[in-house]
């Protein structure tokens, strides 16, 4: 063999030798990407584009993976991932279940004392009749607005710390200005009046079978103390202790997997835990917002603010029932001018912050896993029962 054909056939293997290599190098990075898990965010795991970002918190409660690996969810969650996301909607039904049973309890055990006390100061007085002083003066309100101040503070701090939710993060506002304010005060408003025509439609197809939906409030702290402490806390104690258990505590804790399902789950026991059909349409209503603008801005103090104004707002056109024909008439013109400007303000804020939707993944995570759920189930059922019972205690 001559040294030409010689150098010709090393030339040629070192050439196959080359792509060979080549071929190998491709081999490795193949395998690689297809050894490689899909890369997932602990605080978005879901990659929902709709979803508030930020607000459901570190998904890696759920499935600890997450802290160390790449970790692939898959379209249905495994026992433990059901597991560790049932706990979480088992902290919420248990709050609503000790919140409902502490309010019902020391209730009945504060009244049940005073009376007792009122009756060994004066003994010629029948129940009936120091019940009937109890209810009029400011005795009543006064125990209402003490027991639900402590019972929503307490398992609001119970349920946070329960879960895990530090209590400065659901205060931590961003980018809420005056103007936002106004904007969901005026939708507020409008969500009112409709819920006003609703509950009026529903009281007058439910009246036919003989039974009321509205709750007799006469005769209620109709002394000036009395008229003050309803006010207070219908006006500020209640929007600010509300608002810290379901928006900064219960929608926090259901919305681990799914935005949306918090949302709507949290305005039904929020309308439930009124205990009556027009607070129920106005709560639900009124909910769905105050969730949807806590998501947000990620704080509860736009809802709080919006709360305490349509609670003033609501005080405060009750009180005009008194008023002059003349001054009921302006008062409903202007009101009607207000709720077509909050529906224009409503519509606006829509357009731009629709409700999240869910994706495939997150409805396996939704109201199924929350189903599972012995606690979740019960305070749902507790509340559905005592709201027939009001309605049918009031036939």
């Amino acid at each position: 063999m001559n040294r030409g054909a010689a150098l010709e056939d090393y030339i040629e293997e070192d050439k196959y030798r080359a792509e060979i290599s080549s071929l190998n190098r491709e081999i490795c990075s193949l395998t690689e990407r297809l050894n490689e898990k899909e890369y997932v965010d602990k605080f978005n795991p879901f990659d929902n584009p709709t979803e508030y970002k930020g607000f459901s918190g570190n998904y890696a409660k759920i499935i600890p993976e997450l802290e160390n690996q790449n970790v692939c969810i898959p379209l249905e969650p495994d026992y433990q991932e059901r597991r560790n996301l049932r706990r979480f909607y088992s902290i919420g039904g248990w709050s609503m279940i000790f919140q409902f049973v502490m309010t019902t309890a020391l209730a009945r055990l504060a009244l049940n004392l005073i009376l007792f006390i009122l009756h060994m100061i004066s003994p010629n007085m029948d129940t009936g009749m120091l019940y009937d002083y109890m209810r009029g003066s400011s005795i009543v309100v006064s125990l209402n607005m003490l027991i639900y101040l402590v019972c929503n503070v307490l398992n609001a701090f119970i349920g946070m710390k329960w879960a895990g939710i530090k209590p400065v993060s659901v205060i931590n506002t961003k980018n809420f200005s005056f103007g936002n304010a106004v904007q969901y005060c005026m939708a507020a408003l409008f969500l009112w009046v409709i819920a006003i025509y609703a509950s009026n439609g529903v009281n007058d197809i439910l009246s036919k079978y003989g039974y009321n939906t509205f709750i007799d409030q006469s005769g209620v702290g109709k002394t000036v103390l009395g008229t003050v402490i309803i006010t207070l806390y219908n006006c500020v104690i209640a929007p600010i202790t509300e608002e810290l258990f379901f928006r900064g505590m219960l929608l926090k804790v259901f919305s681990r997997a799914n935005q949306r399902f918090a949302i709507f789950s949290t305005a039904v026991f929020f309308g439930l835990a009124h205990g009556n059909i027009p607070q129920f349409l106005l709560a639900f209503l009124l909910g769905i917002l105050l969730a949807n603008i806590t998501m947000k801005h990620s704080s509860i103090i736009p809802a709080i603010t919006v709360h305490i104004f349509i609670n003033t707002f609501s005080t405060v056109f009750g009180y005009l029932s008194d008023a002059e024909p003349e001054v009921q008439q302006v008062a409903m013109l202007l009101l009607f001018a207000a709720a077509i400007l909050g529906m224009i303000m409503l519509l606006v804020f829509h357009g731009e912050n629709r409700t999240p939707s869910t994706t495939p993944k997150q409805s396996t995570r939704g109201l199924s896993v929350a189903l599972g759920s012995i606690p979740f189930c019960i305070s749902f059922v507790i509340q559905v029962i005592y709201m027939v019972y009001i309605l049918g205690s009031n036939s």
